[in-house]
C-alpha cells in the first residue's frame, strides 16, 4: 500500500465512525506517521485543519438526519459526540448559519461537504532544493511549552511564546550559549505519539543551566533538510510545498522523530533558516 493510499485509507476511517470518538493516534497508525504528522499533511493536502474537516463531515449528516419525520435535536446531538445540545447547537451553527430545530422549516438551505479523497498532482513548476543527513544525538538547552494535540491551535500560540521569549531576553541569553552544532535558534516541535507535545525554544550547547532554563536531548536520526529565507509565513509555505510537492515522489516517508527548524538570524521579518522534517526511506 502505497502512501496516499494510507492516507486515503485513514479518510475512510473518519467516515467510518463519525458518530464514535475519532482517535488521532488511530489515523496516524493507518497513515504509518504520527498524529502530528498525519495533522499537517491533512491540513495542507486538503485545506482544511482536520478537526474542522470532522466537525463539518459530522454536522453535514447531522442536517440530514435532522430533516426526518421525528428527528429530536437532542438525539442527534448525542449521536455525533454532543454530550450538550448547546455546544452541539453552537456547532450546526457555525456550519450551516441556521439553528438545528430551523432545518425542518420547508425550503430552508443548508450545507454538504461531502467526503474528501485526496490526489497528488506534482507540479515540478518550481525546484526546491534539499539534503539528507544522518544526524547523531545533541543536547539542548532552552524553554519549552505545552502543545495542544489540535495544531492548528498552535499556529496561534507558537508565535506568541516566541514574541514573550524576544522581550524576556531568553533568544538573547540563548544566543550567548549557543556553542555546538546546529548553530542557530531552534524551533522543535517533540510530538511522539504516547508522550506530552511539546515545543522548544533553545539552542545546542554544552554549557550548564540555570533555573531559568531546562535541558534535553534530541535523539540521532535522519532528517531531510530545506533551506529557506523570509519570514514565518515563508516557513509555512515551505513547510505545505514539503508536504504536497516533495514528500509524495520523494521515496522517504515520515520518521519518529522531532520536527526543527534552525533560525541563522534571530530577526523574524528577515531570516535565513532550515526546516528538518524526520524521514526513512519509504517501505517497498
Amino acid at each position: 500500500m502505497d502512501w496516499m493510499e494510507r492516507l486515503n485509507g485513514a479518510i475512510r476511517y473518519i467516515e467510518e465512525n463519525l458518530t464514535e470518538e475519532i482517535e488521532y493516534e488511530k489515523l496516524g497508525q493507518i497513515a504509518c506517521c504520527s498524529a502530528y504528522h498525519f495533522q499537517r499533511m491533512f491540513a495542507y493536502l486538503a485545506g482544511i485543519p482536520l478537526s474542522e474537516y470532522i466537525r463539518r463531515r459530522k454536522m453535514s449528516l447531522a442536517a440530514v438526519d435532522l430533516q426526518e419525520d421525528g428527528a429530536k435535536v437532542i438525539d442527534v446531538a448525542a449521536k455525533y459526540g454532543y454530550s450538550s445540545p448547546t455546544a452541539f447547537n453552537r456547532a450546526f451553527q457555525s456550519v450551516h448559519g441556521i439553528s438545528p430545530s430551523s432545518v425542518k422549516n420547508e425550503g430552508t438551505a443548508i450545507k454538504s461537504l461531502p467526503p474528501l479523497t485526496i490526489k497528488i498532482i506534482v507540479k515540478g513548476a518550481e525546484e526546491m532544493n534539499y539534503r539528507i543527513e544522518t544526524k547523531k544525538a545533541f543536547r539542548i538547552i532552552g524553554t519549552s511549552f505545552t502543545l495542544s494535540r489540535e495544531i492548528e491551535r498552535n499556529f496561534v500560540e507558537v508565535p506568541q511564546m516566541w514574541q514573550r521569549a524576544v522581550l524576556d531576553g531568553t533568544i538573547e541569553k540563548l544566543i550567548s550559549l549557543m556553542n555546538q552544532e546546529p548553530r542557530g535558534i531552534l524551533g522543535i516541535s517533540a510530538c511522539s505519539d504516547g508522550e506530552e507535545w511539546r515545543y522548544y525554544i533553545a539552542v545546542s550547547s554544552s554549557d550548564d543551566v540555570d533555573d531559568s532554563l531546562e535541558e534535553s536531548i534530541i535523539p540521532g536520526g535522519m532528517w531531510a533538510i530545506f533551506p529557506g529565507a523570509g519570514t514565518g509565513k515563508s516557513i509555512q509555505e515551505l513547510e505545505r510545498r514539503i508536504v504536497t510537492e516533495w514528500l509524495p515522489t520523494s521515496g522517504y516517508e515520515f520518521a519518529e522523530g522531532p520536527d526543527i527548524e534552525v533560525y541563522f538570524q534571530p530577526d523574524p521579518q528577515n531570516t535565513t533558516y532550515e526546516v528538518w522534517i524526520p524521514v526513512k526511506k519509504k517501505q517497498a
